[in-house]
């Protein structure tokens, strides 16, 4: 028992060496174009593909945007709208009671007429944000009658594909690395807080990011998710959309000038102000938002109120923030999935079982991504996984597995028909001569010097055996050695071959019952070589052989024997009939069980009856198909 557990092991640590490796180097190349950053567009596009693919959120009532359209500015009549325009939207706003304004539009220079008016605005109301550009290429200047606590910058990072994923929420100064900026989501979200008495205060776990009542916000790293080697010089999250058609009030400049707002609408908000018109070109582009009116595009006021959502939420709803795992367990994960498409191949060892397996695995790894980003937030490597699934599921390590255990399995094939053929050699020859002898010696009716002669021919017959099989083991040539001890070359054509099994078969002295025969009968039909293999000839030639050794042994009294091979209709008849007693016993011996192994092969079949009022037939039948 132990010693065939420990064959097991050996066989299968062999299988694994042998056929693993491809599977193994193709799991080393993902991870390092991974790593290398060379996944990073394919991770960024199904990262997107799952965030469209949520469930809908409700629309969130703590952020209002005031969106300056098209019909705005024909309204007004005039663009870049004035600053009296703006003194007055805003004026109007405040006698809303919002928590926060945060105005996204550019008021380094003024836009008259209302430049002292708007100066005036900005002075005598603390809740109003305005905004600036810090990074390069090309800074915009804050109001300057704006203190800089008032001030956020509106710089928005994005990607290689240029999609706009990350929010910068602080970065040092560029001018002067000691003195951080604030980004205008930032300074909104802590006024929002400050009303509502939630702190802010530096990260437990990390303390490079902030953290709003023990909810800490998810830094982006330098290789954070599918990120590689990515630094916005400070504290970046990742993007959650709120998924939703319409995720935010919007009203227009028009209805707050005009009167046309339900004030509890905009009571206790945050709210945004900036233009919402393609001519201004505050346009970013993403693909996690599927009902955008415009094509991956949206306009920059939106994108700010996304992240003030985010956050908030985050917060006070408890909807999860967006974050990923460390490098330690994102490379673990992609080992395990590295390997599943070796086991799948192992165990699977047929194409279309392994095509559907690999399927299944992959719709389950798509549905485990989503399900942990939709629920948990966590961004966890799908596409390296999908991508070794593809080439080590459906190709390289389960074709190697596939192979080897075929070319195993053909070795074992090859030594079972070795065996087999090795006993029939046997069977036909040095058995049958031993079965005589012991019969005469058991009756004593042979003289002792025959007796010997009989046991030295068995010694002989066997020796000859060995020999045979080495030979044949040494050379290429496929042959076939009848129990007389004539070798055939398979070769040559079938009905030759039959024709020297059936004379070599009959002139056998070992057998007492072919001395009675008076009438020996055979025709054997040629047919072409394309409908058979050498494989097939031996089988045939053995089963003639058996047939009529059968005859030798058990047809008591015979005197005539037929042996033919028919053509006809496309159909091959190899038949062996005889006069004698018939067929003495319904159990089947080993040379009955190979003839229907023999027809099962061949898709024929083979049939062996009692002939009334005496003898034996057996034939065998088989379609000819071309090999």
């Amino acid at each position: 028992m132990k010693r065939s557990i420990r064959n097991r092991i050996r066989q299968e640590l062999e299988l694994w060496s042998q056929a693993a490796p491809p599977g193994i180097i193709v799991l080393v190349v993902v991870i390092l174009i991974r790593i290398a950053g060379g996944m990073q567009s394919w991770e960024w596009m199904l990262f997107d593909t799952m965030l469209r693919l949520r469930p809908l959120e409700k629309i969130d009532e703590r952020v209002v945007i005031v969106g300056i359209d098209e019909q705005d500015i024909e309204w007004l009549g005039q663009y870049p709208v004035p600053d009296e325009k703006i003194a007055q939207l805003l004026t109007k706003l405040e006698t809303y009671q919002p928590l926060a304004i945060g105005l996204d539009i550019f008021k380094n220079v003024p836009v008259e007429p209302g430049g002292e008016q708007l100066t005036r605005v900005f002075q005598t109301n603390t809740n109003i944000i305005g905004i600036e550009k810090i990074l390069p290429p090309g800074e915009t200047f804050p109001p300057r009658s704006l203190p800089p606590q008032q001030i956020g910058f509106v710089d928005l990072p994005n990607d290689g594909d240029s999609k706009n994923r990350r929010y910068l929420l602080y970065t040092p100064n560029p001018k002067n690395i000691n003195e951080d900026k604030y980004s205008l989501a930032l300074r909104l979200i802590t006024k929002y807080f400050q009303n509502q008495a939630i702190k802010i205060s530096a990260g437990n776990n990390d303390p490079n990011t902030i953290m709003f009542n023990q909810v800490e916000l998810p830094r982006i790293t330098k290789n954070f998710g599918a990120y590689v080697d990515v630094d916005d010089g400070g504290l970046s999250v990742l993007m959650n959309f709120r998924n939703n058609s319409q995720p935010f009030h919007i009203v227009s400049l028009r209805d707050i000038l005009q009167e046309q707002v339900d004030a509890k609408l905009l009571r206790d908000r945050i709210i945004l102000v900036g233009n919402r018109n393609t001519s201004t070109g505050d346009i970013f582009y993403t693909s996690a938002l599927p009902t955008l009116k415009l094509s991956g595009q949206i306009h920059g006021i939106d994108y700010h109120a996304h992240i003030i959502s985010q956050i908030l939420s985050s917060v006070i709803d408890n909807r999860p923030l967006l974050h990923s795992w460390g490098d330690v367990e994102e490379y673990a994960w992609i080992f395990i999935w590295g390997f599943l498409p070796m086991v799948i191949g192992r165990i699977t060892q047929s194409v279309w079982k392994n095509l559907l397996s690999v399927g299944a695995a992959g719709i389950g790894l798509f549905s485990c991504g989503y399900v942990m980003l939709w629920v948990w937030g966590i961004w966890i490597p799908i596409v390296p996984n999908l991508l070794i699934l593809a080439v080590n599921g459906v190709g390289l390590s389960a074709f190697a597995f596939y192979q080897h255990d075929q070319f195993l399995r053909s070795q074992i094939n090859e030594r079972q028909t070795t065996i087999q053929h090795t006993f029939t050699i046997i069977h036909n020859g040095p058995l049958q001569t031993l079965a005589y002898a012991l019969k005469h010696l058991r009756t004593q009716d042979l003289p002792y010097e025959q007796l010997v002669g009989q046991f030295e021919k068995l010694d002989r017959e066997i020796r000859e055996i060995g020999e045979y099989l080495k030979l044949e083991a040494l050379t290429k040539e496929e042959s076939l050695r009848l129990g007389s001890g004539l070798i055939l070359e398979l070769n040559r054509p079938l009905h030759d071959l039959l024709y020297e099994v059936y004379s070599s078969t009959l002139e056998r002295q070992d057998f007492e019952n072919f001395q009675t025969l008076k009438v020996k009968i055979r025709n054997f039909e040629p047919i072409d070589d394309k409908y058979l293999n050498k494989e097939d000839k031996r089988g045939i030639c053995l089963f003639l052989e058996e047939a009529l050794c059968n005859i030798g042994k058990h047809a008591q009294g015979v005197k005539r024997v037929q042996a033919l091979g028919v053509y006809s209709a496309n159909t091959y008849k190899l038949s062996v009939k005889d006069n004698g007693s018939g067929i003495q016993s319904k159990l089947e011996n080993k040379g009955t069980k190979q003839s229907k192994i023999l027809a099962k092969q061949l898709g024929g079949e083979f049939r062996r009856e009692s002939l009334s009022p005496c003898g034996t037939i057996c034939e065998l039948s088989w379609k000819l198909k071309k090999q």
